[in-house]
């Protein structure tokens, strides 16, 4: 049976019997404590907590999932993988312990005719929490699984939580015996190789109190109501269903690896080494294209981060398996054309996904060639100071800057006969990612405890949003927090976060910052508000601090946004849909949208393309956007079901979660777009467009900025005092200045290597004399001392080989030569023929000098160049050379 298959049969089984089919989500967590879904019942995760109301009593999924904590152990076994599919059903206070036994039991038992998975009842075992005699009956006398084949396990093995306070409960797991060749009997709590988990039943009951680890917390109570959790592996019954050794032979992943057989020569199963090379490219590259699919884009931290380390993981493992050239055209088109029978919008979506792709794998092969320069010289500098262990601040220089996998500097640094400092290079790692997390977790909370808002959530429901239609109007304040914490009052003075019932401001989200103004009580107390977040969904948070009197929890408030900024904010905003437009219209698809900020009298757009978009194709798009303002077309917003808007045509972006009801921005019959922010009632509010340029925030994607109105106008204007001023400076016409200031420019290049050649011509004579000057050594001629500060790299080096080359080849010559050029010490040494005779070479010299001048060096042993810190040691230097000179010979 198919993977695509056993999707269907799931969703179809469950919606037969009363459950919603809920859409995957995006694999984009909306949680600012994840970079991505990791387990199929995040998306539920506010229903369970109570922060949201569930639309139905009962659920079904098949959540697409990204786990990435053990990427280096994907290819060492056949068990790790990043991505994979989480097939759940969900009952929200409705059927229990019994109804989801049931179900299990008849999915996965049914006959293939009769729309089940077929499996054989004796081959099933059965866990269970150690004291859950509820649902060891069901299994024993409900079900009639034998006793012998129902094991109880303990906290560690069947018992769920989220690992803070909250829902949790006993779980029982679906076990399936694969048969004695994959190990001893005794069932799942002796071997779980042989029995393998394939469904796993969470009974959430209980409400848990704080605590480390998976054991150590004690259990608070009951639940007021029961829940339901279930998630079957896709990939582990496909496996079973499929006949197969383990998932990376099963159909999703079996093509990938035939398709890298075809590109690289190599067979899977012929040596240990390329079968793992073999399951990295497989995992990697179908978690790639499904987390392109979901809108990530290659970067250098957060979900960016992760996309681009597999993405490059996999490249770099086909090359050791022999390849070449580009492969991830063929290997991406392989995965969208069989993930694309369970999810179509890969199909759709297959260019952007594939320009993408072969963007990061041109970026990935030119960073190889320019890192391993880096590493060099890295490797160089650490064996000249006599070390043995490359810093960890090196790995992470080279990762973060030029994209190279730890695992490629530990492999390149051990053929160099260096060790790395992993730790070193972890923690790095660690606090840059603790970094993210707490930024976004900030933005959104502003370090208050989560609880604080579920419980205003709990007592108040969600904040009603009035600002579509209306910029002020009466509330009541149904929390408040100072200094992150729940306060009945508080005073003039205060830093405060408040919750209101209704609200005309809108938070930020969608790309548009929130809206800022003023919450005025009857009571004379003024607050000023500057921000507004929604830690929790649906409860508007409005930030800002007590100007004028005392603000108390249940008073009646008058709040009032500031118009002036959300009218300039929803002309960006307008405008950002129409530079979408226009760049779709120029780019094609593949410029969907990656990201946007739309703040007052200006925005960013963020969009998918692989190359700079031209200055004459950002010229025409411009030139498009102010056709549509000066049609005057009607801006208007509609709510419908989120498959009408699909039938539509209305575009959707990347990352953000819409539930079975959206709002559609449409601007006359140039726009149409999911959106739930603010805009101007028609295009000729905006009044003028200006883009700014374009420039490249990553691989693939590329950034526009803007200005829209009085900013726009500001810009221009300010432009034109500009060219007026030139006009004067150079006596021309607007249409002349580009070739008047061309040829005044190309004069000063004239002038500047004129002066350059002045300069060198300089230097140089200097080398006479230098050469006469040398002392003599043992036999050895040495020119040893300080030039001229000032002086460039370049032209040292010139001076250092003409000073050896007026020395008489068969006499044995070193010239050494120091400056000072920004600030910094600099040295260069040659060595003739003769001299090397000798054993002197010119990069122990150099490494010599450079350790003295706190720096390093290297080079070849004729010529090497180097460096440091302190100016002040250069007389110390040339001591050091003088003496290693007089031991040497």
């Amino acid at each position: 049976m198919e993977s695509a298959e056993i999707r269907r049969r799931w969703l179809s089984f469950f919606e037969e019997r009363g459950h919603a089919v809920v859409p995957s989500a995006s694999l984009i967590a909306d949680d600012p404590t994840l970079l991505l879904v990791n387990a199929g019942m995040v998306p539920f995760k506010p229903y369970f907590l109570g922060e949201t109301k569930p639309p139905a009593p009962r659920a079904t999924s098949v959540q697409k999932c990204v786990r990435t904590p053990d990427i280096e152990e994907v290819g060492k076994t056949t068990r790790h993988g990043t991505f994979f599919q989480m097939c759940g059903n969900f009952s929200f206070g409705d059927y229990f312990k019994e109804g989801a036994i049931k179900y299990a039991w008849e999915l996965l038992t049914s006959s293939v005719a009769d729309g089940g998975y077929g499996l054989e009842p004796e081959k099933l075992w059965i866990t269970v929490y150690l004291d859950d005699d509820e649902a060891e009956t069901i299994w024993r006398e409900k079900i009639g699984v034998p006793a012998e084949r129902i094991q109880r396990l303990g906290k560690k093995d069947n018992f769920w939580s989220m690992g803070v306070p909250g829902p949790c409960g006993p779980c029982s797991e679906i076990n399936y015996d694969r048969g004695p060749e994959f190990g001893v009997e005794g069932g799942p709590a002796v071997n779980d190789e042989r029995y393998v988990e394939i469904w796993n039943l969470v009974f959430m009951q209980y409400e848990r109190g704080a605590g480390d680890g998976k054991e150590d917390f004690p259990i608070l109570g009951d639940l007021p109501s029961k829940n339901i959790d279930t998630g079957l592996g896709l990939e582990r019954l496909a496996m079973i269903l499929q006949g197969v050794q383990n998932m990376y032979e099963t159909d999703t992943l079996r093509v990938v690896m035939d398709k890298a057989t075809e590109l690289t020569g190599v067979q899977y199963g012929a040596a240990q080494g390329t079968d793992v090379s073999m399951r990295v490219v497989a995992d990697h590259i179908r978690t790639s294209v499904m987390l392109i699919g979901d809108g990530v884009t290659p970067g250098n931290e957060g979900r960016g981060y992760v996309l681009r380390r597999i993405m490059r993981r996999a490249i770099r493992n086909m090359r050791l398996m022999g390849a070449t050239g580009p492969v991830v055209q063929d290997l991406v088109d392989v995965v969208i054309n069989t993930m694309g029978q369970q999810y179509p919008e890969l199909v759709t979506d297959r260019k952007r996904i594939e320009t993408v792709a072969l963007a990061e794998e041109a970026a990935f092969l030119k960073a190889v060639k320019g890192g391993t320069n880096i590493l060099d010289t890295a490797v160089t500098e650490t064996k000249a100071a006599g070390g043995t262990v490359l810093s960890g601040d090196k790995a992470f220089l080279l990762h973060d800057t030029w994209g190279f996998p730890i695992d490629l500097t530990l492999e390149m640094a051990a053929e160099q006969g260096l060790a790395v400092d992993e730790p070193g290079f972890r923690r790095l790692m660690q606090e840059q990612r603790d970094r993210a997390k707490a930024d976004a977790k900030a933005k959104k909370t502003g370090h208050a405890d989560m609880s604080a808002y579920r419980e205003i959530a709990d007592g108040s429901g969600a904040t009603e949003f009035t600002g579509y239609a209306t910029t002020h109007g009466e509330s009541t304040i149904v929390g408040l927090l100072v200094n992150g914490v729940s306060a009945p009052a508080a005073s003039e003075g205060d830093d405060v976060e408040v919750v209101l019932d209704r609200t005309p401001f809108y938070a930020e989200g969608g790309g548009q910052l929130a809206d800022q103004g003023r919450i005025k009580l009857d009571s004379g107390a003024v607050i000023v508000v500057r921000d507004v977040q929604q830690p929790v969904p649906g409860v508007s948070v409005h930030k800002g601090s007590v100007q004028v009197g005392e603000v108390t929890v249940g008073a009646s408030a008058y709040a009032a946004i500031d118009i002036n900024r959300r009218r300039a904010i929803a002309r960006a905003h307008s405008a950002t849909h129409l530079t979408h437009q226009a760049l779709r219209d120029a780019l094609g698809p593949t410029a969907a949208q990656a990201g946007s900020e739309n703040s007052p009298g200006r925005f960013r757009f963020d969009f998918g393309s692989p190359n700079a978009v031209p200055g004459s194709v950002l010229t025409d798009v411009e030139q498009k956007i102010n056709d549509v303002l000066s049609r005057e077309l009607d801006v208007t917003a509609e709510i419908m079901s989120i498959d009408e808007a699909k039938k539509q045509g209305a575009i959707a972006e990347f990352g953000e979660k819409y539930g079975e009801r959206v709002r559609v921005v449409t601007i006359g019959d140039f726009s149409k777009e999911l959106c739930g922010g603010t805009h101007v009632g028609n295009t000729a509010q905006l009044g003028l467009v200006k883009l700014l340029g374009e420039s490249s925030i990553g691989s693939g994607v590329r950034r526009v900025e803007a200005l829209v109105g009085v900013d726009a106008y500001n810009f221009l204007a300010k432009e034109h005092t500009v060219v007026a001023q030139l006009q004067e400076l150079v006596k021309g016409r607007p249409e002349e200045l580009p070739e008047k200031i061309a040829s005044m420019l190309g004069k000063l290049k004239d002038a500047e290597k004129e002066i350059e050649k002045f300069r060198a011509e300089k230097v140089l004579q200097a080398a006479a004399g230098l050469a006469q000057n040398a002392q003599d050594i043992k036999g050895v001629a040495l020119v040893v001392g300080r030039v001229a500060d000032g002086i460039g790299a370049d032209d040292l080096r010139k001076l250092v080989l003409d000073v050896r080359g007026r020395i008489p080849g068969d006499r044995p010559a070193v010239v050494a030569l120091f400056t000072v050029a920004n600030d910094r010490p600099l040295t260069v040494i040659a060595t003739n023929e003769a001299a090397r005779e000798r054993g002197l070479k010119a990069g122990d010299l150099v490494r010599t000098a450079a350790k003295t001048l706190g720096g390093g060096g290297g080079g070849k042993p004729d010529v090497a160049q180097g460096g440091g810190q302190n100016p002040g040691a250069i007389p110390e230097a040339i001591s050091a050379v003088e003496r290693l000179v007089v031991e040497t010979v």
